[in-house]
């Protein structure tokens, strides 16, 4: 069928609705990888052997129990206990502050659509660098990665917060507080020789990149690999309907003729993924520490301006997918909203919603005063509120209805479950988060 008849059929009409010119009919395009390292990188995902302390793995803020992410506002990386909402405190090893942002899904990460990372861009792909890749580490920045998605993952493993530990508790943490990171005796050398020196995952190496020493390229490799192929969400119903005129429920259908319409969410929630990969200010509550250096005071976070230094930038951050969004919560940068339809209501009107926004719309067990800093710093929610974009929308109560009908017309199960799911070990031996 044309996609002209498609179109005619699915709304009942003669021609299209003007919106039905933004929805986004092109297929995704993913990379092809390897089976064994896609299983190897699901290994690696899942052990703690990554972390500093050998307590902290990938999936304690990316679980497949919360979709992917950790079901909490900010997390607990280094020196926490347990997982999800039931994280807390290790009290033998607490740990500095919270997680400063919240932990983004990972489902269709793969797509070759996805150039930059990270609620800021702070890494992307830029082909004026060498290496092919602008990162915060500039020229230092070690070379040979497969993709942006590749690289990301070597961030995570040098923050104190998150897994590398704090000041000398470990070799790895010891080397990221004197600079070490890349080269001999850096905190990624030192992780790679780790992981080499077990000999399953020698072994498995050996299976995809040959006798040759293992790099951390080579295990951020398998684990982009691992992430791209379990987490492929692409058979949603909104999906179906775009692929062969499959009629979602209608609810659904009235909520998406709002979001490429009437609410305006296409606006930057564009393409078949939902994001236009761009940057904005919609004056989103900032909670937490902030994203800030050891050094500065504040708890303030200015998103994309941290990056780039332009005032332009300030408190704008990435557009998310929304690829099953109805099971990401929370939401927003710092996680401030816990529902989707609270964060759905807080784009109607950005600045208002600011302003009336409580602490209690979060998911973030054992918070203190301390995280609400910037909620009662009036200098700041001015600056907050005066960066945003976005004008207000008037919807009712139905019409707010029929759009969380759509965007939970977005849901993909089986991505939800993923294609491999958790090991039964990992090669280390170590606990896996369950």
């Amino acid at each position: 069928m044309s996609r002209v008849s498609f179109k005619t059929l699915a709304f009942g009409l003669i021609a299209a609705p003007l919106w039905a010119g933004d929805l986004p009919f092109d297929e995704p395009v993913f990379p092809d990888h390897p089976s064994a390292q896609i299983e190897l990188g699901q290994l690696l995902f899942y052990d703690p052997i990554l972390s500093g302390s050998r307590t902290v793995s990938c999936a304690t803020c990316h679980h497949p129990k919360f979709a992917t992410g950790d079901g909490v506002s900010l997390g607990l990386g280094d020196g926490g206990k347990g997982l999800g909402p039931d994280r807390a405190v290790d009290a033998t090893n607490p740990p500095e502050q919270r997680i400063p942002r919240n932990a983004p899904p990972l489902f269709n990460l793969g797509a070759v659509e996805f150039t930059s990372f990270f609620h800021d861009g702070r890494l992307e792909e830029d082909a004026s660098r060498p290496t092919g890749i602008r990162t915060p580490l500039g020229s230092e920045m070690e070379a040979g990665f497969a993709s942006a998605l590749s690289a990301q993952s070597m961030f995570p493993v040098l923050s104190a917060d998150e897994m590398a530990g704090h000041y000398t508790e470990n070799d790895v943490a010891q080397a990221v507080r004197q600079g070490l990171l890349t080269g001999a005796g850096g905190a990624w050398d030192i992780l790679s020789k780790r992981v080499e020196g077990i000999p399953e995952y020698r072994a498995r190496f050996d299976a995809v990149i040959g006798p040759k020493p293992v790099a951390f390229t080579d295990i951020s490799d398998a684990l982009a690999a691992f992430l791209d192929f379990e987490w492929r969400g692409v058979a949603s119903p909104f999906d179906l309907y775009l692929r062969d005129g499959t009629v979602m429920e209608p609810a659904a259908m009235r909520g998406m003729e709002l979001f490429y319409g009437k609410a305006q969410c296409v606006d930057c929630h564009s393409g078949r993924f939902q994001t236009d990969h761009d940057f904005h200010a919609i004056a989103m509550p900032q909670i937490g520490p902030g994203k800030a250096a050891r050094f500065e005071s504040h708890a303030k976070d200015t998103g994309r301006m941290r990056v780039t230094g332009d005032p332009d930038d300030a408190y704008a951050f990435r557009t998310p997918p929304l690829r099953n969004v109805a099971q990401t919560a929370p939401y927003g940068h710092a996680g401030a909203y816990g529902t989707l339809e609270g964060v759905v209501r807080h784009h109607l009107d950005p600045v208002t919603s600011l302003r009336a926004y409580d602490i209690s719309q979060a998911i973030m067990p054992g918070f203190t005063a301390d995280d609400l800093r910037v909620l009662g710093d009036e200098q700041e929610m001015a600056a907050i509120a005066a960066a945003n974009t976005l004008k207000p929308i008037t919807l009712s109560d139905a019409e707010v209805d029929d759009l969380l009908a759509f965007l939970n017309a977005l849901t993909d199960p089986q991505s939800i479950r993923g294609a491999f799911g958790i090991p039964d070990a990992v090669p280390s031996g170590l606990p896996i988060d369950r």
